[in-house]
């Protein structure tokens, strides 16, 4: 199940695209009709529909190798380029050694039915297939070290190497494998032709329940188009009618209207009233729910969920079989070109074939209160894991401006903090992240200070086992986890602000006597401690650390001071630092040569300072 809601979080980027597919679509459909229909094109209007349509269709006809780079990149181990470079390839070693032009050279005693099932080899399936392939290969190969003569394909390069060897592999199991399965699903679809209503609504659930295999062609080929004597959907577009043929025109289609029109926005807002964080739901459930009422589009809708929640898919897929029998009985008639969305039903109405198109009315509030209801009942009881809800859904505040500078800089701040806070880079064996949580991978998460953590930022730390750690930061996780790798492929911690810092901060000085001054101006000499009676007692010191202050002596300043009841302040140049804060001593830029002036305020200012003034001698 794990692996399942990692490849269902990976499939989020690609899909996230989708929905320009799917407006582009809709309004190009709505401008030029012919792009659908076919015919001539003419005047402003339908040049610019036809346009926009085909920049649509350039996302949606490319779906699967969006999936690949997605699918690569989810789930290797480092979102790295490598990653979904090897991706690729396995998608165009799979597509070509498995394409129907090419098994029919290799094979041509096969029947047209077994060369047939390579004609649509190239869906979301495989390119799901290569993304984990390539994936694979980066994770098993990205260290690999080969003898000197061959040592310039080591390491990463040695990642697409891998990957076309394992795709060959692949790719021969694929070719026994997938034409059963096709030829299967087909033998099904026949068999399926003598039910009736009852066959039509058991089509209708094949064809959701088979998208995320790429099978639900084979079933498509035996229902839409003639390839054995049907073919629904194209004997509906070419005029005919009920009459001409031996079934109901249309009874293949004509459920997935109200489903694809209302039922999908009622199902997406189940999951938006049932979502832990509705912001993140909306984004994608509502664009998504547009692109379903418009044009037919539902893979936006389906792949947000259909791996890491697959039963509620199921469910989902069943509810298309219920009305599309219910379709059938009432009578309700529609067919489409691209898909039952409402410019489709619209486009559609006139043909001969379409019957009692008004339906789509009561059958439509039917959908989507059925929809609607399913979803909730199904999401809250079991508690299942729908865009919202997932186990990286946090409802946390954004990082908060103390957290840092602006831009870049304060996830800086941020991440080196964090990378102290977990057992410094050397703890650290892989760091990605999900929507909301830096995932790390540590040797081991006894390390973990989590106070420092919080200290630094984070909402919370979840530590499952010994070996993981997750830090809670909010909806900026991507850019802390960018600095954070930065973080650890440097090659001593780099102080967290720009170069622009005041003079009194960065000009290199002579090392001189630590010295501590009373707030009258009296010197007292090294090693005396001078307590005032009101609690401070402020100090001097020139910093010798050739690094200056970062993440590992600011955490370690802290976690001092924590013993103490006072507040710290530390002056330098022309900046003021909370001492009891991690990213504020290190928002301080403070190199070597730099001169902090320290105060204390409190109960324990004296020793505090004491305490803290005998650290800087020793390490700072």
């Amino acid at each position: 199940m794990k692996f399942m809601q990692k490849l269902g979080k990976s499939l989020m980027l690609p899909v996230s695209v989708l929905p320009v597919c799917g407006i582009l679509l809709g309004i190009g459909y709505l401008l030029c009709p012919g792009a659908v229909q076919g015919g001539d094109i003419s005047g402003v209007a339908q040049t610019i529909g036809f346009w926009m349509s085909k920049a649509g269709l350039a996302i949606i006809g490319n779906m699967a190798i969006l999936f690949v780079i997605g699918v690569s990149m989810g789930m290797a181990e480092e979102q790295n380029g490598i990653a979904c470079l090897s991706g690729l390839v396995s998608w165009l070693v799979m597509t070509s050694l498995l394409s129907a032009d090419t098994v029919a050279v290799m094979l041509p005693e096969l029947s047209p039915e077994w060369i047939m099932a390579f004609e649509k080899i190239a869906n979301p399936f495989t390119g799901i297939l290569a993304g984990l392939t390539g994936a694979f290969a980066y994770n098993r190969f990205r260290g690999v070290k080969l003898p000197d003569m061959l040592a310039f394909f080591s390491g990463k390069r040695f990642v697409a190497i891998a990957t076309t060897l394992i795709s060959t592999v692949v790719s021969a199991v694929m070719l026994l494998v997938w034409p059963l399965l096709f030829m299967g699903m087909s033998a099904l679809g026949k068999a399926i032709m003598g039910l009736g209503g009852i066959g039509a609504g058991l089509y209708a659930f094949l064809n959701r329940l088979l998208i995320p295999t790429g099978l639900h062609h084979a079933l498509n080929n035996v229902f839409w188009f003639d390839t054995i004597g049907m073919g629904d959907l194209t004997l509906f577009w070419a005029g005919k009618t009920t009459a001409d043929v031996s079934w109901s025109l249309g009874m293949y289609m004509s459920g997935f209207f109200p489903c694809m029109m209302f039922g999908v926005p009622g199902a997406a807002l189940a999951m938006i009233r049932t979502a832990k964080n509705r912001k993140k739901s909306m984004g994608i459930l509502g664009s998504s729910s547009v692109c379903s009422l418009l044009c037919g589009l539902t893979e936006p809708f389906e792949f947000s969920f259909m791996f890491a929640s697959f039963p509620l898919y199921v469910i989902y897929s069943l509810l298309y079989g219920v009305f599309t029998s219910i379709a059938y009985y009432t009578g309700f008639r529609a067919g489409f070109s691209f898909s039952a969305g409402g410019i489709d039903l619209l486009l559609s109405s006139s043909l001969p074939a379409a019957q009692n198109t008004w339906q789509i009315l009561p059958l439509g509030a039917a959908a989507f209160v059925t929809f609607y209801l399913v979803f909730r009942l199904v999401i809250t009881r079991f508690d299942l894991k729908t865009p919202g809800r997932d186990d990286d859904t946090e409802n946390v505040s954004p990082v908060p401006a103390a957290a840092g500078g602006s831009g870049t800089d304060r996830f800086a701040v941020m991440a080196r903090a964090f990378l102290h806070a977990v057992g410094g880079k050397d703890n650290v064996v892989s760091a990605d992240c999900c929507a909301t949580r830096l995932r790390l991978t540590l040797k081991d998460s006894g390390l973990v200070n989590d106070a420092e953590a919080r200290a630094a930022g984070a909402a919370g730390v979840i530590k499952p086992d010994r070996s993981t750690c997750q830090i809670i930061v909010g909806m900026t996780v991507q850019q802390v986890l960018d600095a954070f790798r930065t973080a650890m492929a440097e090659d001593r911690p780099a102080p967290a602000t720009d170069v622009s810092e005041p003079a009194a901060c960065q000009a290199e000085k002579p090392v001189t006597e630590l010295k501590m001054t009373a707030a009258s101006g009296e010197h007292v000499t090294a090693g005396q401690l001078l307590i005032l009676p009101d609690g401070r007692g402020p100090f001097t010191h020139i910093i010798r650390d050739p690094v200056g202050i970062h993440a590992r002596p600011a955490g370690e300043m802290v976690s001092l001071l924590r013993n103490f009841s006072c507040r710290v302040t530390v002056r330098c140049g022309n900046r003021t630092a909370d001492g009891n804060s991690i990213l504020e001593w290190m928002r301080l830029g403070a190199g070597k040569g730099a001169e902090l002036h320290v105060s204390a305020e409190g109960a324990d200012a004296g020793i505090a300072l004491m305490k803290l003034k005998q650290y800087m001698d020793e390490k700072l």
